[in-house]
């Protein structure tokens, strides 16, 4: 079907072009593009070398890594094995599946330092891990980019309704979208609250309408990233580890606690599979924050977090909901199914942010007696603090939010749900479709 366009591809061709050049490390989960995005960037070089540490016959690589760390002689190596020269300038070298190649990781500083025109990408699906055994390895000589699953954004464009995505960007709750066109965007959002971001589902969907071969195409993936769990620790048995990833679904709409896993869990056994869930970017914490001021992250209790999955669609087949409804109502209690709008929400916020960071997410909580007050997440935009809401309709007092308004005396909140664009008090009103322009990177342009 051709390559769908991604916004990553902005930040990816800004890379490519600075100078001096540091080796880049795009990480994120399986499947989510990473090695797509990197063979779209490899069109524009007049030579592209991929070396793919999974496969068999690249063996030899390893090989050339592990008797040498000179980049010129890795360089005059690796061209005798893949037939293709290697020029700065001229060739961008891909490394895929480099946690499989401790070696090559270790190299990669000194292609900084003695090669830094050289344009050098590695990638993998299980990156975090290796990174964590040598955590200091290229310090101030390796740039980072995050990747993510398809965006809403992103879907709208790869579905053809790049104006919509467009016209998303331009809005605002001052100038919102006339109501005919924001039904038309809340149905194509119904479609990917149900399938999710994940690429390879995404064209699925495109290609068939078919939201059954999607399940199946979900189905698989979800196999496939349990059948890794044996790759995280051998310290921890992987049907251990599938076990929290099914309570993360399950507990998806409160705070996670341990205690609710599995009677056969430690809380250590939770608390590392759970570690090792999150390094691997299968799902996200929201840590809450006291939002007492800025860096949020200066001001966290790590004792109250919520853990959401990284992808709806992948969200709705590890419990097999029946997402039927979505597509038949108007009603967000319907809408919001097993918090599925709470946790595209925080997905989102995470997507749209610079690629350049792991954007953490945040909440709020108070829990005093008769008077608990909670803000399902916390943005900081410059100096200011952003309280947002998912909510349904228009009805309601929205104490929390109120609450947190006079405590921290932030300029404005936001409330998301179905609603079109709007303003009223200090209350922003952004449609779910639109919660990713709070945190959106200004310098990453649409992907249309």
């Amino acid at each position: 079907m051709g390559y769908f366009n991604r916004k990553i591809d902005h930040a990816l061709l800004h890379w490519s072009k600075e100078k001096p050049l540091k080796p880049l490390m795009l990480r994120g989960a399986r499947q989510v593009g990473k090695t797509t995005a990197v063979r779209n960037l490899g069109k524009r070089f007049k030579h592209f070398v991929e070396i793919n540490f999974e496969n068999k016959d690249h063996a030899s690589a390893k090989t050339v890594f592990a008797q040498h760390s000179d980049p010129q002689i890795i360089c005059s190596e690796l061209t005798l094995l893949f037939g293709k020269p290697i020029v700065t300038g001229e060739t961008l070298l891909f490394i895929d599946e480099i946690q499989n190649c401790t070696d090559a990781i270790a190299a990669l500083r000194f292609f900084y330092e003695e090669m830094p025109e050289l344009h050098i990408i590695a990638a993998g699906s299980l990156l975090e891990f290796a990174l964590e055994e040598i955590p200091s390895f290229g310090v101030g000589r390796i740039d980072y980019m995050f990747m993510y699953p398809f965006s809403f954004s992103e879907f709208l464009c790869a579905s053809g309704y790049e104006i919509w995505a467009k016209l998303i960007d331009e809005v605002t709750p001052e100038k919102p979208v006339s109501e005919v066109i924001h039904e038309k965007i809340i149905e194509q959002l119904k479609n990917f609250l149900i399938i999710g971001g994940m690429p390879e589902v995404v064209a699925e969907f495109i290609r068939t309408r078919d939201f059954l071969r999607c399940q199946k195409v979900l189905s698989n993936l979800l196999t496939s990233f349990r059948n890794d769990f044996a790759k995280y620790k051998k310290r921890i048995p992987a049907a251990r580890i599938n076990e929290v990833f099914s309570s993360i679904a399950l507990q998806a709409d409160g705070k996670f606690v341990y205690e609710h896993v599995s009677q056969n869990l430690s809380n250590e056994q939770v608390k590392k599979s759970l570690e090792l869930l999150i390094m691997a970017g299968l799902c996200y914490q929201v840590t809450h924050t006291s939002a007492d001021g800025i860096p949020l992250e200066a001001r966290i209790n790590p004792k109250y977090r919520r853990v959401v999955p990284f992808d709806t669609g992948i969200y709705q087949r590890i419990l097999k909901l029946d997402m039927s409804g979505i597509l038949l109502s108007n009603d967000f209690d319907t809408i919001n199914k097993g918090a599925v709008a709470e946790i595209f929400a925080g997905c989102e916020l995470k997507k749209n942010a610079p690629y350049y960071f792991d954007n953490e997410l945040y909440c709020w909580v108070r829990e005093k007696k008769n008077t608990n007050a909670q803000i399902d997440f916390v943005v900081q935009r410059g100096e200011d603090i952003i309280p947002i809401e998912v909510k349904s309709g228009k009805q309601g007092k929205m104490q929390s939010m109120w609450v947190f308004l006079e405590e921290k005396q932030s300029a404005y909140g936001v409330r998301s749900s179905l609603e079109n664009f709007g303003q009223y008090d200090k209350i922003k009103v952004f449609p779910l479709y639109a919660i990713g322009k709070i945190i959106a990177d200004k310098t990453c342009p649409s992907p249309c």
